[in-house]
């Protein structure tokens, strides 16, 4: 039985990172876009999520069950403590966007770097995965570079300029045992990236349909 998944986007640059993952790894899903671009501006302008901000995430959420979806998944990735609130009321499951990949880093062992491009994204990151690491009893350590001349260069179009900025950036992560691409739009650098590095490269989108899908065709 095909399976409806929500997507909810703060950036039209995460949709087609989400969708290349869905059509390789889970063709058969019936994916549903809510993009709502205003997000990130809006986080940036009030420094923090508001009770407004909370309630967008609500009516969100709510928007997803009546699309009569079977799972959620947020791609943007600043807005934790509100996906939070989502998941404690929704009836289907519901993923904050690097939930998978973090359970998947820890396989890799304890010094794990991350590459973002949206600087007001990387505390909510970075407390998420320590708390999880925390609640697992892992070790686990987190160390991220931000390049937000990238996510600059992808807002004007220059995906290759993205992609060579992150590459640049990545051999500060080397002695790690693993890196991640923290945006679900900084996985389109997933190739140039690794080429730059001789440990595992993970990504958002594909490790949060891997989820999904286990979760609902177990």
């Amino acid at each position: 039985m095909t399976k409806r998944i929500a997507l909810v986007h703060a950036v039209a640059a995460a949709m087609e990172p989400i969708s290349d993952a869905f059509g390789e790894l889970w063709p058969e899903a019936e994916c549903s876009n809510i993009l709502d671009d205003s997000l990130p501006g809006d986080l940036e302008r009030s420094g923090g999520l508001t009770p407004a901000i909370f309630g967008r995430f609500d009516v969100l959420g709510n928007y997803a069950a009546d699309l009569g979806a079977d799972g959620l998944l947020f791609t943007c990735s600043a807005f934790g403590d509100a996906i939070d609130a989502v998941a404690r009321k929704a009836s289907f499951p519901v993923l904050k966007p690097n939930e998978a990949m973090f359970e998947e880093a820890f396989g890799y062992g304890a010094e794990i770097g991350m590459l973002a491009t949206f600087g007001p994204s990387v505390p909510s990151m970075e407390s998420e995965f320590n708390a999880m690491a925390k609640a697992r009893g892992s070790n686990a350590r987190i160390r991220t570079i931000c390049v937000p001349e990238a996510m600059a260069a992808l807002r004007h179009g220059d995906a290759a300029a993205h992609n060579a900025l992150l590459a640049e950036a990545a051999p500060q992560l080397a002695e790690c045992d693993a890196v991640m691409l923290a945006q679900f739009s900084t996985s389109r650098a997933e190739q140039a990236v690794a080429a730059r590095l001789s440990i595992p490269v993970l990504t958002s989108p594909k490790a949060a349909v891997r989820k999904l899908r286990s979760a609902l065709q177990p």
